[in-house]
């Protein structure tokens, strides 16, 4: 039998918004960036108080954005085999279990358990979150609802920012993680109280129906526009923040009110990307948001005495900057609207937590460029990341607007 092309899917049968549906996931979304990114904002009490050296910190930061990559391919591949409703509620219940873990660690090789944790919820909630929304909307506002929904994300640093600069220093580091853990209880409330869609994928098709679709090729393709935003996003901000603090000599109260205009801007941004992205396409947004985020690093990069001196337009690059980010919130939608219905979860998994997985090596590659350039070198890194971003989305076919695809057989060519 000849092997199956890609075609178009039957779109929702209502053009209402699945409300309780978004709440859920948005929620699930939000607390597991939170608890992957609080890391950065506790670090230097953690490494205090476990007695680790500079290289083990490293290891510390990159562990759960290592171990991303395995819970999206498993995670997604389990999703598209048993149903999504059950594995969503696993990767929250696995994210807390690790918040859990870190917090009581008696030691180094504990504490990485808890974040190889937190990391293969992480990977496995997005993509699952995000294909069960797209197939529950219309497609006139797929990209917006995608973009609400990743709209989580700055509202999960902020939430971190606060937790690191103020509550840290009043509970300590152990209380914020064991109290992430409560996140657990979300997974509950989701198995016992809202009707996820939760059928597995209709058929399951072979290797060679998958590869003669050329869904690989789309794959490689959008994999390399992740590794490129998102290594724009943890070049910048998985070290700005204790450079604010530690190089720049910035206050804590000011440090905090820069980290949040940036947040504030990324959430502004992602929802206008949503809107944009809906009506004039998903490559011209892409484009133009990564050029945002350029025009503002370049600033920050190579006059960073000048707007220092001037804290209105230092905080309005640090608001473009955050602006300019918006346009992760597209990856919802876009890798929807590339991947066929029956492997969705495992493509969108797979696609999108690899190319989070290599930004394991930001820290060590930033740390060269600082070491070679001072601050202009560090930023000039997701600088060039973000241009390539801009120029590299032209590669994938336009999807605005589209049916969701699947895997079509023979006879309905």
């Amino acid at each position: 039998m000849p092997a199956p092309s890609i075609s178009a899917a039957k779109p929702p049968r209502t053009g209402k918004f699945p409300i309780a549906l978004f709440v859920f996931v948005f929620l699930g979304w939000t607390f597991d960036f939170y608890d992957l990114v609080l890391l950065g904002f506790v670090k230097g009490p953690v490494a205090h108080d476990l007695g680790l050296s500079h290289s083990a910190e490293a290891w510390m930061l990159g562990v759960a954005l290592g171990t991303s990559g395995i819970g999206g391919i498993v995670a997604g591949f389990l999703a598209d085999r048993i149903g999504r409703r059950d594995i969503l509620a696993a990767t929250i219940f696995l994210y807390s279990l690790g918040s859990l873990i870190a917090g009581l660690a008696p030691s180094l090789p504990w504490f990485l358990l808890g974040r190889a944790l937190v990391g293969l919820g992480v990977g496995g909630e997005w993509a699952i979150g995000h294909s069960i929304l797209a197939e529950a909307v219309h497609a006139r506002f797929r990209g917006r609802a995608a973009a609400a929904l990743q709209a989580g994300e700055p509202i999960g640093v902020a939430l971190a920012a606060l937790a690191g600069y103020l509550l840290v220093p009043a509970v300590g580091w152990r209380w914020v993680m064991i109290g992430s853990s409560a996140t657990a209880l979300l997974a509950l409330a989701m198995r016992r109280t809202l009707h996820l869609p939760n059928q597995p994928s209709p058929h399951r098709p072979t290797w060679l129906q998958v590869r003669e679709a050329k869904v690989f090729g789309r794959m490689a393709l959008a994999w390399m526009l992740g590794v490129f935003k998102l290594g724009t996003y943890w070049t910048c901000y998985t070290w700005l923040p204790s450079f604010l603090v530690k190089e720049m000599g910035q206050s804590v109260g000011r440090s905090v009110t820069w980290v949040l205009t940036a947040q504030t801007g990324q959430f502004l941004g992602m929802l206008a990307f949503g809107h944009i992205s809906d009506r004039i396409g998903r490559r011209p947004a892409f484009c133009g948001f990564s050029l945002i985020t350029a025009s503002a690093i370049a600033p920050l990069a190579f006059a960073w005495a000048f707007l220092s001196a001037n804290p209105l337009l230092f905080w309005g690059a640090m608001l473009a900057l955050g602006f300019g980010s918006g346009c992760t919130a597209g990856f919802g939608a876009l890798l929807a609207e590339l991947f066929p219905e029956e492997i969705r979860g495992v493509a969108m998994g797979t696609t999108y937590n690899l190319a989070r997985t290599v930004q394991l090596g930001a820290p060590v590659l930033v740390g060269y460029a600082v070491a070679w350039h001072g601050l202009a070198g560090g930023l000039t890194v997701p600088l060039c990341l973000a241009l390539c971003t801009g120029s590299w989305v032209w590669l994938l076919p336009e999807t605005r607007g589209i049916a969701l695809p699947r895997l079509a057989p023979a006879t309905e060519r």
